[in-house]
């Protein structure tokens, strides 16, 4: 998809686009959750840990896109490896069966909530089932999957480990139509600072805020964010998503994930219960 000098496509992921970093509990013996990894962000997050050789377990309710994830794993070579676990993350019997079988592969020490949903409309005129599936998917999601997680990164032999949550700039500011979707952005924040307050030091909580991405989800909501707002989707790009910002260029899945891959790393011990912010200024600048 284009809209007049705009490529929307999602960029193709390379070996080259990956941050690999020398830490020691990136290896085969280290297991990292990814939600949301058939696609997008998650999917690029999911392929970027394999490539810092850590054993991925891949949780999305997209079984074709959870294999496509594990080809693109392939393809790029990377040394860890991507496990699919097809996962519901609405029921929470299966986010409890999914870190289980995370947990038997190994040291699970990460956990990177990633999986999202969004839905256009005025708070008047917004569905509630609606409303209660995405709170479900981006907030209720992640609290389990750290109910869960929490317990198997204390019990290693060190309780070294994090979670990490895709937040936004929906997390710092609201805009219009998006209720659901930054009432859970803001949630996750605190989220964040609650896991970040359990975790004893050593199991640490971030959150990571970008502005738009080319993915899946956003390529989407041109379109709706278009027909609601009375104006072309070439305006929606130039002035609803790229306006504020001071950078002219959507970041990419990859570019995300390697927020993630820091994260995790031991060059962030001291990132705590904070967010990552890389918006281009989006929220920190103006005219």
């Amino acid at each position: 998809m284009s809209t007049d000098g705009f490529d929307l496509g999602s960029p193709a992921l390379t070996a080259e686009d990956l941050l690999v970093i020398d830490d020691p509990h990136f290896g085969p013996e280290t297991v990292a959750v990814v939600t949301g990894a058939a696609s997008g962000i998650g999917q690029a997050t999911a392929v970027a840990l394999a490539a810092n050789g850590l054993t991925v377990v891949g949780a999305d309710i997209d079984e074709n896109g959870l294999d496509d994830t594990v080809s693109l794993a392939d393809e790029v070579d990377v040394p860890g490896s991507v496990h699919p676990v097809p996962t519901d993350l609405t029921d929470g019997d299966e986010v409890a069966a999914a870190v289980d079988a995370a947990a038997e592969r190994g040291d699970l020490r990460y956990v990177a909530n990633i999986a999202g949903m969004q839905h256009i409309s005025s708070i008047a005129g917004f569905p509630t089932a609606k409303y209660d599936l995405l709170l479900d998917v981006m907030l209720r999601g992640p609290f389990l999957t750290a109910k869960h997680a929490m317990p198997h990164v204390h019990a290693t032999d060190d309780g070294v480990g994090a979670i990490g949550n895709m937040s936004s700039i929906h997390g710092h500011y609201a805009t219009q139509d998006k209720a659901a979707y930054i009432t859970a952005k803001h949630g996750l924040n605190g989220l964040t600072k609650a896991i970040a307050a359990e975790g004893e030091g050593t199991l640490r909580g971030f959150s990571v805020s970008v502005g738009y991405v080319l993915t899946p989800l956003m390529v989407n909501q041109i379109e709706d964010t278009a027909e609601k707002r009375g104006i072309s989707e070439q305006e929606v790009v130039q002035n609803v998503m790229l306006g504020q910002a001071r950078t002219t260029e959507m970041m990419a899945p990859a570019e995300v994930a390697n927020l993630f891959v820091f994260g995790f790393s031991g060059h962030s011990n001291h990132l705590n219960g904070g967010d990552m912010l890389h918006d281009g200024g989006y929220t920190t600048t103006y005219e």
